[in-house]
């Protein structure tokens, strides 16, 4: 029989640094850290800058070996079925039983597939499985259309150009980013990515995949030997839901310390509506640096010690020469105030005359 002890489902940086962090305090209790991804547990920002540019990445998030070191169970490749909270169990598919004290769901998120017909043949680029298959297929290509001009879109995008593709950016905003930054920044993001040598194609939307590119609602057709489908994520919120946490959203509720609804469960990272002690309100986890830190805050109290989120959350984006870095709460701005500066430009975004974000532009010396 399996001893009882701490369990964390998923081994992103929320999952990981949870179970770190609450080993760190225990060293006798079993931590164990369950995951679907078969993958030693590696860092995704990488994924979409220095990996597919074919730059030095630093991806594993710790060595098989420190985790042997450090007396914590890695079980990858395993999908978890089902959570009991009334006997306080996690069940797998195989039908394994990992009894818990305390619980990290960390599931993350799950790409949103592109509902179009030959939608399943694009690539994504969500996972480690996902960077390796794209950095594969770029090596045999000459062009590429990556659908989607979110973050992780633009960053493709440029990285496909920067290995020589010619490469097409399609999105149904007018510019790139525009939801979340604006329509001045998306403005000067279409600069940097045709500086990076992207062409983009906005205010339409594909309605078909085929072997040789995409068909578009405009009716033009954009010709691709890579067809890259970055149309977003969704909190992976299935387990949770299931085993009756509270949701709001989309995501699951926690307070400040990271404890939901239910005994004994914490969330952390994605799929966490989390109260922000800063921000004094929920605020949505969508970044790398969020999920460890809110792993860190989740080990802490599951381990007995007191922690909060009360970080402001920052995350980073290269498009080619060019560094996006914001820092704040995301949602909803009243007014955006540009400034320019020698080597780019800066923002701050207002909500009720309150500041609620700043991003902040560089371009590097060599641009």
């Amino acid at each position: 029989m399996v001893a009882p002890g701490f369990v964390a489902i998923g081994s992103g940086p929320a999952g990981v640094s949870a179970a770190e962090t609450f080993r760190s305090r225990h060293r006798l209790i079993p931590v164990r850290v369950l995951s679907a991804d078969p993958a030693l547990p590696y860092a995704k920002p990488p994924l979409s800058k220095q990996y597919l540019c074919g730059s030095s990445a630093a991806l594993d998030l710790h060595s098989a070996g420190w985790f042997d070191r450090n007396d914590i169970d890695l079980i990858l490749g395993v999908t978890v079925e089902h959570i009991d909270t009334r006997n306080q169990e996690v069940v797998t598919a195989g039908g394994m039983h990992y009894p818990y004290w305390h619980l990290v769901l960390a599931s993350g998120s799950a790409a949103v597939p592109l509902a179009v017909p030959g939608g399943d043949s694009a690539l994504s680029l969500r996972s480690f499985g996902d960077a390796v298959a794209l950095k594969m297929a770029a090596r045999h290509a000459s062009s590429a259309v990556v659908i989607g001009a979110g973050l992780i879109g633009c960053e493709a995008a440029a990285g496909l150009a920067g290995l020589g593709l010619a490469t097409t950016l399609v999105a149904p905003e007018t510019v790139p980013l525009q939801r979340r930054f604006g329509l001045d920044v998306g403005q000067r993001v279409v600069t940097m990515l045709s500086d990076a040598g992207v062409r983009y194609v906005g205010s339409t939307t594909v309605t078909a995949v085929d072997a040789t590119g995409v068909l578009l609602s405009s009716g033009e057709r954009v010709d691709g030997d890579i067809v890259v489908a970055a149309t977003g994520v969704r909190p992976d919120i299935r387990l949770a839901a299931a085993a009756g946490l509270a949701t709001l959203d989309g995501r699951v509720v926690v307070d400040e310390h990271m404890r939901t609804s239910v005994p004994n469960v914490f969330a952390a990272g994605d799929i966490t509506l989390a109260h922000n002690v800063s921000a004094g309100r929920l605020v949505a986890a969508e970044h790398w640096r969020d999920a460890a830190l809110q792993g860190r805050v989740a080990g802490l109290t599951a381990a007995g010690y007191p922690a909060a989120w009360d970080t402001v959350p920052r995350f980073a984006c290269s498009i080619g020469k060019v560094t996006l870095t914001y820092r704040g709460w995301g949602g909803a701005f009243d007014s955006g105030t540009l400034d320019e500066s020698r080597n780019g430009f800066s923002v701050t975004y207002r909500a009720r005359g309150r500041t609620v974000g700043t991003l902040d532009a560089t371009a590097s010396p060599a641009a």
